[in-house]
């Protein structure tokens, strides 16, 4: 499977969101799929690439031109996918990969998962898991918030895209294998 993960380019001021990353890194790699994500080598993206490759795992970048060379060069890869736009990297990941997984991150993370989300609704990535990492209740809030669109008729379907949640690091690999039909 390719397993699109959205993570931050940032550093985390918890420790354990950076442990997280390295621990499904390594166990991506471990089960044989293959890792797609932003293309950094900075934040919790430097670190889950970093552990997927040291695991011997693939692992592919997807990162837009406009950033500096050192950053689009500077993450050893797999493969490396060059784009003109964060637009077009998240079109490659989402029509790519078999799975998503939003990790701990920012607004640019949100984008990726919202985005993700979208095309779901779309029936553009039927059968593909989105599964949130929601350690300490992380998400909790950006779900309450995406149930009160639910709730006041904001989804065309009806509802919104299933989301799954885990705050169990190993487990976010077997809701996407289980997930994946």
């Amino acid at each position: 499977m390719n397993i699109a993960v959205f993570c931050a380019s940032s550093v985390p001021k918890n420790n354990d969101y950076i442990q997280a990353s390295i621990t499904l890194g390594k166990e991506i790699a471990r089960q044989g799929h293959t890792l797609v994500y932003g293309g950094s080598n900075l934040g919790t993206m430097g670190h889950i690439s970093g552990a997927a490759l040291a695991s011997g795992g693939e692992v592919i970048g997807v990162i837009p031109t406009f950033f500096s060379p050192e950053i689009i060069h500077s993450q050893p890869v797999t493969k490396l996918i060059l784009v003109d736009t964060i637009a077009q990297r998240k079109e490659y990941i989402i029509h790519n990969c078999d799975a998503f997984i939003a990790l701990p991150g920012g607004i640019g993370t949100l984008d990726e998962i919202l985005e993700v989300m979208v095309a779901k609704q779309l029936n553009q990535t039927t059968n593909k898991p989105i599964v949130l990492y929601n350690p300490n209740g992380f998400f909790n809030h950006f779900i309450q918030q995406i149930d009160v669109m639910g709730d006041n008729g904001f989804f065309r379907s009806g509802r919104c895209p299933e989301i799954l949640q885990s705050d169990d690091i190993v487990n976010i690999l077997n809701l996407c294998i289980s997930n994946n039909r």
